[in-house]
């Protein structure tokens, strides 16, 4: 006889919004914290917070840090602390082509449970009608992580609008996550696309926005996810972070029944 076949993974995700102190990293980390603690209560296993977590959307590059930073440190020390994978967005310094040697990048850090950063993803888009293009170096590679047995793929903000950075991995994940500091003005654009990512590609799409003010811009959240056939993931009752469960074995079956990204072709 044989043995029954195993269950599909699934991750219980949070959707960390929050207003992110500007310019004040301590302010940040302990509205991260506090955040991060509920939702280890609830049961996550994954917790998203937005972009540029622990600044805001800045382009004053004296706000970008070395991987060793403090406040990189107390984000791993946050996941370490309530054993969660935690993905946040930070103004990074890194080696580079700069007169000093450096270069300052916009990225996702996918951290483990053991405050290990075993992910970095470089944004591969940068906004260029605020500038971002002059003081950040763009990625050039999709970032893709595996979460308890479930494929999840890193993206930043402004590259939700362009299709292709996603379809080049769909293949390769189950869940998209999307971090962000997304303008209030704009909110309807970010709404549709976050859904029409997840149906396109056939997988759970996490989008994490923040709240409140920075740089003069005003922020009203407005954090979601869909399931693989577009439709929304409601957080779990009871919890004060929204919490989603992503079904690696839902996924599939819409793969399956509807096998529509194998047909796509280059170009």
């Amino acid at each position: 006889m044989s043995a029954p076949a195993a269950a599909a993974p699934t991750l219980r995700v949070a959707l960390g919004e929050y207003d992110i102190g500007w310019h004040t990293p301590e302010a940040s980390l302990a509205s991260a914290d506090s955040l991060v603690r509920d939702a280890a209560g609830c049961g996550a296993r994954l917790v998203v917070l937005p972009e540029m977590a622990t600044t805001g959307f800045t382009m004053d590059a004296s706000q970008a840090t070395p991987m060793d930073a403090p406040s990189v440190r107390e984000l791993r020390a946050i996941a370490r602390r309530y054993s969660v994978w935690l993905v946040a967005g930070v103004a990074m310094r890194e080696e580079g082509t700069k007169d000093d040697g450096s270069c300052v990048v916009n990225v996702a850090l996918a951290i483990d449970p053991s405050g290990e950063v075993v992910a970095v993803h470089r944004k591969q888009r940068l906004f260029a009608f605020a500038g971002e293009h002059e003081v950040y170096a763009a990625g050039s590679s999709a970032t893709t992580v595996t979460i308890d047995g479930v494929r999840v793929g890193l993206f930043i903000c402004y590259e939700l609008r362009f299709a292709e950075v996603f379809a080049a991995v769909a293949e390769q994940c189950d869940c998209m996550v999307v971090i962000a500091n997304w303008p209030a003005a704009r909110r309807p654009h970010w709404d549709t696309l976050l859904r029409a990512r997840a149906i396109e590609n056939q997988c759970v799409v996490v989008g994490v926005n923040r709240l409140g003010e920075g740089g003069g811009i005003v922020y009203d959240g407005g954090s979601a996810a869909y399931d693989a056939w577009g439709d929304t993931l409601r957080g779990e009752a009871g919890c004060g972070v929204p919490v989603v469960t992503v079904d690696v074995g839902a996924v599939a079956e819409v793969r399956r029944k509807y096998p529509f990204i194998k047909d796509r072709r280059p170009g």
